[in-house]
């Protein structure tokens, strides 16, 4: 049988990288999104024959009609889409600028709705599909300097539920996966007294891996998650409890 594709945003490095890696090893042929042309040849070396990399701007809506066109002459049809792109671009509110606002919610929000309402239909067709959204523990516990990234996310877990009620009589689940924080190359750019205050917040003492998110969102792919839909899955090692 052929694989089943699977669109993974944001897949160059961090978390991104781990699921489209994880989904590989499920068997997908996978789909991986980068910002950049050198991104996406980075991407398709990393996944070898199981997957390729494309080009992908969430606030460009041309860029988004291009890389489906791009997924579906190369790969076929996605049956999962996992929207893990995302920006940040933190400052305190009564500092933001319009565009530290609208740059976020542009990429991080209406992103979600750019690329995946045109890849509804194909899962509609085939009466299966799988759609795992990441949001962040920040959309439930905030953060200052964040205000944007958190109403962002908050809004993609509104978003997920919405869609979810939706599409499930056509065999399509929603989810979304949270992350607490997260060994990337962002924390470890961090002082280390302030990894160690972050850590000490954490019930289970460390901060999680890229791997730790993967495995959520490959079960939510799965078969086995077929009953699921409309749940966030929060990947925070007890940092916070929905």
């Amino acid at each position: 049988m052929q694989a089943k594709v699977a669109l993974v945003t944001g897949a160059s490095r961090g978390i991104g990288a781990a699921i489209a890696g994880r989904l590989v090893e499920d068997g997908f042929r996978v789909a991986g999104s980068a910002t950049t042309e050198e991104g996406a040849r980075g991407i398709e070396d990393s996944l070898g024959g199981a997957g390729i990399g494309v080009v992908l701007r969430l606030e460009d809506e041309a860029s988004v009609a291009a890389a489906i066109d791009d997924v579906h002459n190369r790969c076929g049809a996605p049956a999962v889409l996992v929207n893990n792109a995302g920006i940040t671009r933190d400052n305190l509110l009564v500092r933001m600028s319009p565009e530290q606002w609208g740059d976020v919610l542009a990429a991080n929000l209406t992103g979600l709705y750019r690329l995946t309402r045109p890849l509804l239909r194909g899962m509609m067709r085939a009466r299966w599909g799988r759609i795992v959204n990441l949001s962040s523990v920040v959309a439930r516990m905030g953060n200052a300097g964040q205000s944007n990234y958190a109403a962002a996310k908050a809004g993609i877990e509104g978003f997920t539920r919405a869609l979810a009620q939706e599409v499930g009589a056509r065999g399509i689940t929603v989810n979304a996966v949270a992350p607490g924080f997260i060994d990337t190359d962002m924390t470890r750019a961090l002082a280390e007294n302030a990894r160690a205050a972050l850590v000490e917040r954490i019930a289970l003492g460390r901060m999680g891996a890229a791997a730790d998110v993967a495995a959520a969102v490959s079960f939510l792919a799965s078969d086995g998650a077929g009953y699921i839909t409309g749940e966030t899955v929060h990947v925070n090692g007890g940092l916070y409890s929905a």
